[in-house]
């Protein structure tokens, strides 16, 4: 059986190719699946897919013509996917529901460090031998309040380092985690959390209730020097309320490893061409900005459970089974 697996980067393939390897015939291209490209697809049964594909009603009907029968996206999130269009089209779709949480959250806490303490600009100096300590002024987290808003297994990974930090805790989801109350969290409403919070970290999914949650009103009610975290999913936060917040000198720092509009963009080097987006080219220019490459799941331990899971997905698949990634079931035989 054939599988193409697209937006493999190159630290990923060589696990992909041993889990795959001797089972099925597999190829692992660096391209982003979409309109112009999902021809490529044709003969293969398989098709592993990554965030920044576009498979909407266009590219799944390509891709029903060419024999693919499954879509398994190698993440959590499946916005990117039609599942209705999948659906008409007699595609079963399954994604990788759960990986290592510590990963983002780690990660989350990386860049919140980092905005706090300014470590990048402390690095740029000292690599021209500037060692100064002017404007490197930071804060300790301990005693200060984090907000958490998704208390799910990423967001309560994030909780309990935060509690390690003797931090107090807000949480706001649609269901209190026991794991969070233990911890200590009071769970406020966002507007609440959105003015008591010194650290807000993002750790929903993007659906229609929490698309732009981070807007010019929940960005006017947080503390001027508040830090804001995302490591989720950029649609989360309205990228020119932002913008707007820090050219008025509001926020401490902010921390981005996701971005609306980075389909196309992150994942690949684009240092040479002309920056049209003009929103991400004014967030890159703030000094308290740190924006990063969508590399939060980005560990050996995540990747391979990622991948692992995405075997697990074909062999289902296969043998007509579905379980907890499966988002849209194969079709009933006729």
């Amino acid at each position: 059986m054939d599988v193409v697996a697209y937006g493999v980067v190159a630290d990923e393939r060589p696990l992909l190719e041993e889990a795959f390897g001797g089972r099925y015939r597999l190829r692992c291209l660096d391209l982003v699946l979409d309109r112009d490209t999902a021809s490529t697809a044709a003969g293969c049964e398989v098709v592993c897919s990554s965030v920044n594909d576009v498979l909407d009603g266009e590219v799944l009907a390509t891709l029903a013509r060419g024999g693919t029968r499954l879509i398994t996206q190698r993440a959590t999130g499946y916005n990117n996917i039609d599942l209705e269009a999948a659906r008409k089209e007699g595609l079963s779709v399954a994604r990788v529901s759960s990986y290592s949480p510590h990963s983002v959250a780690e990660f989350a806490w990386a860049l919140a460090l980092a905005v706090d303490r300014r470590v990048a600009r402390a690095v740029t100096r000292t690599r021209d031998f500037d060692f100064r300590l002017d404007g490197l002024l930071g804060r300790d987290f301990h005693g200060r309040t984090a907000g958490v808003l998704g208390t799910g297994k990423i967001g309560a990974a994030f909780a309990r380092i935060a509690a390690g930090f003797g931090m107090r805790l807000l949480g706001s989801d649609i269901a209190e985690n026991p794991e969070c109350l233990e911890l200590g969290m009071e769970y406020v409403e966002r507007d609440r959390l959105f003015a008591e919070a010194d650290l807000i970290s993002l750790h929903l999914p993007l659906v229609p209730d929490t698309h732009h949650v981070v807007n010019a009103d929940a960005l006017a009610r947080m503390k001027d020097d508040a830090i804001l975290i995302n490591t989720s999913r950029g649609g989360l936060i309205d990228a020119q309320a932002l913008v707007e917040t820090l050219r008025a000198g509001r926020l401490d720092g902010v921390g981005l490893d996701v971005y609306e509009e980075e389909a196309g963009v992150f994942f690949f080097d684009r240092s040479l061409d002309v920056m049209t987006d003009d929103t991400l080219a004014r967030l890159m220019t703030f000094r308290n900005v740190l924006v990063s490459s969508h590399q939060a799941y980005f560990t050996r331990d995540a990747v391979g459970q990622i991948v692992e899971a995405t075997v697990r997905n074909v062999e289902d698949h296969l043998a007509g089974r579905t379980g907890d990634n499966t988002l849209v079931p194969p079709p009933a035989p006729r």
